[in-house]
This record gives structure tokens, C-alpha cells and sequence, in this order.
């Protein structure tokens, strides 16, 4: 009877610890995923500053290419 619950604490160790790395991976994978996204949406955050900052000094280049015509 001692041997037979020995066998299942060893087992039911094993599978413990199998469960508890398939839970961190999942954690993991998660995480790896949000940092992912994350960095994504700011290589486009970044993208539309500098189309906006290009189109910014267009428009400034343009009024003061009128201001010097004017003069």
C-alpha cells in the first residue's frame, strides 16, 4: 500500500510540474506577444510623427517662400 502511494506522489509530482511549465509558457508566449504588439504601434506611432513633421515644414517652407515673394 506504501509503495502504491509513493508511486502516485512521484507521479502526481511529475505531472505538477509539467502543468506548472506549460502554464509559464503560456504567460510566456503571452508576454512575448503584448511586447510584439507594443512594438509595432510604435514603429507607426513614429511613422505618422515624422510624415506629420515632413508635411509641417513643406507647409512652412511654402509660406515663407510666399513672404519672400511678397517682399
Amino acid at each position: 500500500m506504501l509503495g502504491i502511494l509513493k508511486a502516485f506522489g512521484g507521479l502526481g509530482a511529475i505531472i505538477a510540474l509539467i502543468l506548472l511549465v506549460v502554464a509559464l509558457l503560456k504567460q510566456l508566449i503571452t508576454l512575448v506577444g503584448f511586447l510584439l504588439a507594443a512594438v509595432k504601434i510604435a514603429i507607426i506611432v513614429v511613422f505618422v510623427a515624422l510624415v506629420i513633421l515632413i508635411v509641417l515644414a513643406i507647409f512652412r517652407d511654402r509660406s515663407r517662400k510666399r513672404r519672400d515673394a511678397e517682399l
